[in-house]
């Protein structure tokens, strides 16, 4: 799975969406129709819109802003979806300086948080966690059955605190990656809010990429 990204490191206030599985296995089932999508919408202060770079493929939003303070962030260290049977370990996950692309765990058990966004103590703006849908090596991922969450379900996110925080679902949507409204869901500002986000819709042979992103919203309960 991979994020291409512009702009320094420093300046990110926002992380890219175009979660890619590099090896990947087509999804077993096709996701439900979106719901939620205005509510989800509401809860940001910024406006959407859809980025892309010449080449088509989605480009990191950057804006100015200052990353947290060390030791000021409480990151996510567990994650808890009863609805779709997961619990998973999370990972601070950041960008590779080298490749530009967006660091997921290697496991596909396990998910990343985007270290460069808000933690979970935060009381405005997007925690951003990005799992794998599967993978040709290791079947399927810890967000394979994202797509089935459903507005009401609830999960459980465990700060490194030690703290337990619960979310209900409020939106489930599909977007293809060249149209996702990236600044939306990795921003700072904005309502509290946790979004989940994998790779989804038809699996292109050629570039053994997903087409799509399911991105799932969610709020404090």
């Amino acid at each position: 799975m991979t994020v291409r990204h512009r702009g320094a490191l420093a300046a990110m206030a926002a992380g890219a969406a175009a979660l890619t599985v590099a090896t990947a296995v087509a999804c077993g089932s096709q996701p439900a129709e979106d719901v939620g999508a205005g509510e989800a919408a509401a809860l940001a202060s910024v406006t959407p819109t859809p980025t892309a770079s010449a080449a088509g493929d989605p480009a990191v939003p950057v804006s100015a802003g200052t990353l947290p303070a060390d030791g000021a962030t409480v990151p996510p260290v567990r994650l808890r979806v009863p609805p779709i049977g997961v619990t998973a370990t999370v990972d601070p996950v950041g960008i590779n300086e080298r490749t530009g692309e967006f660091e997921m765990p290697p496991s596909v058990d396990r998910v990343g948080w985007y270290r460069y966004g808000p933690g979970l103590e935060a009381g405005t703006g997007s925690v951003v966690i990005a799992g794998h849908v599967d993978s040709a090596d290791q079947g399927r991922g810890a967000f394979f059955r994202l797509r089935e969450l459903d507005r009401g379900d609830t999960l459980t996110a465990t700060g490194s605190d030690g703290r337990e925080r619960r979310y209900r679902v409020v939106a489930r949507e599909e977007y293809a990656k060249t149209r996702i409204p990236l600044d939306r869901y990795f921003a700072r500002d904005g309502s509290p809010r946790l979004t989940l986000i994998t790779c989804g819709g038809p699996f292109d042979a050629r570039t053994r990429h997903y087409r799509d992103n399911i991105v799932v919203t969610a709020v404090p309960a």
